[in-house]
């Protein structure tokens, strides 16, 4: 079982690769974790050191997965936070090679846009986004914020969210996890996140903790990713994967820190 992961990577807290990796492995899935970034923090905090990786390096390392084989072991390929639009056009050949070389790979892309309303990747990524690592996709992992801006669909309700994940599947055959929904008839005080797969909508709603935490959404990526290369069915990933998120936000809180609280890690549903 391997993940082939391409997110961001930093040296203190929890997004990107730095939310994903452990607890792809604590899942007992091995992971070529591949930096977009190398960044000293999220960036939203008040200083920031590193840098986006250039595109040359990003291409190279991709070169070298190829050469160790791993696309042909690889069960699921994440994309996550890119950092440019070279990068992007780097990963979006990646990603396109791979689906040739291995039929049977998951490519679940999480596009890391923005949220609450805001943007907040370099300009052009979009583009690459929407006409080539989106349709290249079997699944797709945007929160509400993306889903709409990506579809250009609002998704306020049911009816909505089918829409707008529709128009993200186009004609393939793509499935839909979107999170951070709050929708029309969502309870109060609760969040959800809904599946939209093969027509069906599946919903997994959960009790909103008075807490923000980065990286939630790539923890969540990399769980659903890890229970799919374990071969679970992809509504027991999602399911899986939302209770374990929940579980670390609340001994997030618990423990009054600003970043997840990852170690050790809850665990949902059987070990591997």
């Amino acid at each position: 079982m391997l993940v082939i992961s391409i997110q961001s990577q930093v040296v203190h807290g929890h997004v990107g690769n730095s939310a994903a990796v452990y607890p792809m492995q604590a899942e007992g899935v091995n992971v070529a974790a591949v930096p977009t970034t190398l960044l000293s923090n999220h960036p939203r905090y008040p200083s920031l050191r590193g840098r986006v990786l250039e595109a040359e390096l990003v291409a190279d390392l991709l070169k070298g997965v190829e050469e160790r084989g791993l696309v042909e072991q690889a069960a699921v390929l994440v994309t996550g936070y890119l950092g440019s639009p070279a990068n992007a056009a780097v990963i979006a050949d990646f990603a396109e090679r791979a689906r040739r070389s291995n039929p049977k790979l998951v490519y679940l892309c999480d596009p890391v846009i923005g949220d609450d309303g805001r943007i907040y990747v370099a300009d052009g990524i979009l583009d690459v986004l929407r006409h080539r690592l989106l349709p290249a996709a079997t699944l797709i992992t945007p929160n509400q914020f993306e889903l709409e801006l990506l579809s250009g669909i609002k998704a306020t309700d049911v009816q909505g969210l089918r829409a707008a994940s529709a128009a993200l599947a186009g004609q393939g055959r793509t499935d839909v996890v979107a999170t951070g929904c709050e929708l029309a008839d969502t309870a109060a005080g609760q969040v959800e996140t809904i599946l939209c797969a093969d027509g069906q909508v599946s919903r997994f709603a959960t009790r909103r903790l008075p807490i923000r935490p980065y990286g939630t959404g790539d923890l969540l990526t990399g769980l659903i990713a890890a229970h799919l290369a374990k071969g679970v069915t992809l509504e027991s990933a999602v399911r899986l994967a939302v209770e374990t998120v929940f579980a670390v936000l609340q001994r997030t809180q618990e423990q009054g820190s600003a970043e997840m609280r990852l170690v050790p890690l809850p665990m949902s549903g059987p070990r591997a």
